[in-house]
């Protein structure tokens, strides 16, 4: 019994492994198969391209175990990151706004108002950015006991969200069940049709 146990982990972590090796080039952004988040190495879950009439952006999900809903990524232990590469300039209070409809349009009513606050916060983050060009990167990082840590262009926005229900939140724009894009959501899901 402890011999199949230890098989199906390791044929689990090989599926795992050969799922995130051959890290692709997605419109000229590299895909890295793995990501330090703090101290912990995370394996890259999924990546793809969003697109809204031209593509916008490259989106990448690093976790410590493969997920495959918003469910299993939240519940995953550990570190989480959601990295956005920038292929075209972006109106950054525009893209703050789209962010804002995301969770509007994956959180139930009677949960928004507590989320409000965390918005007013994120949307103030990338008003001060003004725009996000070709190249630039935004990370979201998810560190138990710390909270949702936002960096642009390599510098941390303010402080950590420190509230679970907000950053499921902003994951729900991603992975809820209406994301803006679902080909990208399977992609970062790592789901393949």
């Amino acid at each position: 019994m402890q011999l199949q146990k230890q098989f199906w982990a390791c044929a689990a972590a090989l599926i795992f492994s050969a799922s995130v090796m051959a890290a692709p080039d997605l419109a000229g952004v590299k895909v890295e198969d793995s990501a330090m988040v703090g101290d912990t190495k995370l394996q890259l879950n999924g990546a793809g391209i969003r697109v809204k009439f031209f593509k916008i952006y490259v989106g990448e999900l690093f976790t410590t175990q493969k997920v495959s809903s918003l469910d299993e990524l939240i519940a995953a232990p550990g570190p989480k990151r959601l990295k956005m590469t920038f292929l075209r300039e972006i109106d950054a209070a525009s893209f703050g706004k789209l962010l804002t409809r995301g969770v509007e349009d994956n959180v139930p009513r009677n949960q928004m108002s507590k989320l409000v606050p965390g918005l007013m916060r994120m949307s103030d983050i990338f008003t001060q950015n003004k725009t996000n060009g070709p190249g630039d990167v935004i990370t979201m990082d998810w560190i138990p006991g710390t909270g949702l840590i936002v960096t642009a262009r390599g510098k941390q926005q303010g402080e950590p969200f420190a509230d679970p229900e907000f950053f499921k939140g902003m994951m729900s724009i991603w992975f809820g069940p209406a994301p803006g894009d679902w080909k990208l959501k399977d992609a970062m899901l790592g789901i393949k049709h």
